[in-house]
């Protein structure tokens, strides 16, 4: 069954858990193993014959766009839509609408997936759902929420981070009616998971379905699951090494260790840099020593956040994501 050929991409977000590297970039345009995540996504959507693609923006677009463009170089035709205020995980897709012009489309976030959307649109079509999810077996239970299914594949119930009972990740990739939004009212900030699909569910029973499959899912949403789905990519493609960003230089007495380098970095010599990310346009100073840190430049106040200040950088420590 062949994929619906148009998208909604999801990048209108704020990217506050992302802090402080949302305040460099979206997090949709921070580099994955050499390659921006937004564009990795559009390639990815490219192999399965979407071509036509509609990107919502609110916060950085900027970074964006110059990622993208018109799709063109990656397959796709892209275009835009707007949101102010942002407009949320169903507002969104309502205020796209007209920019669609499909009744079945695939919404995608902007983390990475290599799920299989031949599989899901088969899945989808054959039962009638008016919303597929795609997911995988339980992940942490302590981390993420989770998706409810009956011995049939429908969505039962929606189940919140901290959870004991067993249940579904969802990787961020749906296939859906656009009757699910047109209803909406336009330029309403709405939430799918939390409103509208729950609605959906009580409304018309097995309405919402999951399609399970054991695809990879390469989460962003922090700085340290960044770091680490950059490494991962990285071996997942065959890398010794993550490629540093475009015109970064490294003297050759500095000491690198899983660390990521953005855009027109500068590392001086005699520092050690230990799983540490370092956005556009910082230089880090000789003999600058650090661990576990996200290296932003200066820009402004980071309200509640602690910060390190050397010369001419903001370290921010990676908080860890275990939970005692």
């Amino acid at each position: 069954m062949p994929c619906p050929d148009a998208a909604l991409v999801l990048t209108a977000g704020m990217g506050t858990r992302f802090r402080p590297l949302s305040l460099v970039r979206a997090k949709p345009a921070v580099p994955i193993a050499g390659e921006s995540a937004i564009r990795r996504l559009l390639r990815w959507l490219s192999r399965f014959d979407v071509r036509n693609v509609v990107l919502n923006l609110h916060y950085r677009p900027e970074t964006i766009t110059a990622e993208v463009g018109d799709g063109t170089d990656l397959g796709v035709s892209a275009r835009y839509s707007w949101e102010q205020p942002i407009l949320g995980s169903a507002g969104g897709p309502r205020h796209a609408l007209p920019l669609l012009e499909r009744e079945t489309f695939v919404i995608s976030n902007s983390d990475l997936t290599d799920v299989d959307l031949h599989a899901m649109a088969e899945s989808h079509a054959h039962s009638g759902a008016l919303v597929t999810l795609a997911l995988t077996p339980d992940w942490d239970r302590l981390r993420y929420g989770g998706v409810g299914l009956d011995q049939r594949g429908v969505v039962t119930h929606f189940v919140s981070k901290g959870r004991t009972e067993p249940a579904h990740h969802f990787v961020g990739v749906q296939i859906v009616h656009r009757s699910v939004f047109s209803g909406l009212p336009d330029g309403v900030p709405l939430e799918s998971f939390s409103g509208v699909y729950r609605t959906l569910m009580a409304e018309q029973p097995g309405s919402v379905r999951g399609f399970v499959s054991k695809a990879n899912f390469w989460d962003i949403g922090t700085p340290e699951d960044y770091r680490a789905s950059s490494l991962s990519v990285a071996r997942y493609e065959g890398m010794s090494e993550i490629p540093r960003g475009q015109r970064s230089l490294v003297a050759s007495s500095a000491r690198l260790i899983d660390t990521i380098l953005w855009d027109d970095v500068v590392v001086e010599e005699d520092c050690e840099l230990i799983r540490c990310i370092v956005t556009d346009g910082v230089r880090i100073p000789r003999g600058t020593k650090l661990t576990d840190a996200s290296v932003t430049p200066v820009l402004g106040p980071l309200t509640g956040e602690y910060r390190m200040l050397t010369r001419e950088l903001v370290a921010t420590p990676i908080a860890s994501n275990h939970v005692e």
